[in-house]
């Protein structure tokens, strides 16, 4: 990986146009979580100490090229101010004209870049206007950098381009984990659908040394091997897919592991009465809705001969307890290896960091991402679109 940081530029009397993703969430006018823009301080402080003025461009939802009030970076401009604590200014149209009258200072907010059509068609006009306003283009935004927008492809085309901070930090975590990391190396795959993951776990096998599925994933491969899960959530047409990505694991050498025994319930709600069974004793009038303490007993002797770390998605239904029994263990058991310095441990996904964030271990993981989507492409093997554009 060969991009450059905020180091290997010299911001001295230079514009700095910063993509940033401060998509925050905003209650009756008020954000309430500020987690996303405090992130961005590091990279707004050095461009600044180094002598460059920030321009901050961002999205906000999905008005899909149409100007929804609403969906206005007006609405949060205050709240960036008092994070940054720094003087910013919204801009809603005239941008140019805002750029040669800021201040020392003074942070530019750039209105919704969503609002234009240009902005998701990767349009080079639009792409262009943007390119104009700067001298230096800095990205900022791994959660938008596997779409291929004009702020986060075509624009870095134009000016010299680097990573910022935040940036720069996903990318080596990611790397650290999958793309030169330290063997053995386990993955942690868990979820509702084996569908909706088809082609991480096709990359995952080929990648780690162990791999772990668990949540209603783990019943459909349960099913593919004619175990029956009774009621469970199942993709029982997803059979032969199962068995296929089993087959490749073995032809890799990567260990899949399955849960070595079961928690069923009767009915999906807190405190349902429970038992744990082997996993092909599940009654048919039952539902598996977590993975049993034999399983996370082997996951924490695999963890234990790691050195690397990858987790994406829950081992049972963890929003409800006790089925948060397995994810909280194994959580806990990483988290730990990981604050003894004897794991790199690198999660993402939104279950992933509730999951986490509920277990109380996420501060000892050594990365967590909030990049949604993009670290899901990633772990799929796949280009981002705004993480190759500044290669080179």
């Amino acid at each position: 990986m060969t991009w450059k940081t905020l180091d290997d530029m010299d911001f001295a009397g230079k514009r700095a146009l910063v993509r940033v993703d401060i998509n925050v969430p905003v209650e009756d006018g008020v954000v309430t979580d500020t987690t996303r823009i405090a992130r961005i301080i590091p990279t707004v402080d050095y461009i600044q100490e180094h002598g460059g003025k920030v321009i901050l461009m961002a999205h906000f939802g999905r008005p899909k090229g149409q100007v929804v009030p609403e969906m206005s970076l007006e609405h949060i401009a205050g709240a960036v101010a008092d994070v940054l604590g720094l003087t910013v200014t919204w801009v809603n149209s005239d941008y140019a004209d805002a750029v040669a009258e800021m201040e020392e200072d003074e942070v530019l907010l750039l209105e919704n870049l969503r609002f234009n059509p240009g902005e998701e068609k990767n349009d080079a006009g639009f792409a262009a206007r943007l390119a104009s306003l700067g001298d230096i283009y800095v990205n900022d935004a791994f959660s938008a950098a596997h779409r291929a927008h004009a702020s986060t492809e075509a624009v870095a085309h134009l000016l010299p381009s680097c990573a910022g901070r935040l940036m720069a930090e996903e990318l080596g975590a990611l790397e650290k984990a999958l793309g030169t990391p330290e063997r053995p190396v386990v993955a942690v795959v868990g979820g509702a659908k084996v569908s909706t993951k088809l082609d991480l776990l096709g990359n995952l096998v080929t990648k780690v040394d162990h791999l772990v599925i668990g949540g209603g994933m783990a019943n459909t491969f349960l099913a593919a091997q004619g175990i029956d899960v009774g009621k469970s959530l199942c993709e029982h047409d997803l059979a032969d897919t199962a068995r296929d990505i089993l087959d490749k694991a073995k032809a890799a050498g990567c260990e899949i592991i399955l849960p070595r025994d079961i928690v069923v319930a009767r009915a999906f709600k807190a405190g349902a009465a429970s038992e744990t069974l082997a996993p092909d004793a599940c009654p048919a009038d039952a539902m598996i809705l977590d993975a049993g303490p034999a399983t996370v007993a082997y996951i924490n002797d695999v963890l234990e001969k790691a050195k690397t770390l990858v987790w994406n998605g829950p081992l049972g239904a963890f929003e409800i307890a006790p089925f948060d029994a397995a994810t909280n263990a194994a959580a806990a058991k990483a988290a730990a290896l990981s604050k003894a310095g004897k794991l790199i441990s690198v999660a993402g996904g939104g279950d992933t960091v509730a999951a986490l964030n509920q277990a109380g271990v996420a501060d000892d993981f050594t990365y967590i991402s909030t990049a949604g989507g993009a670290f899901l492409e990633w772990m799929e093997g796949k280009t981002l679109p705004g993480v190759a554009a500044l290669e080179g």
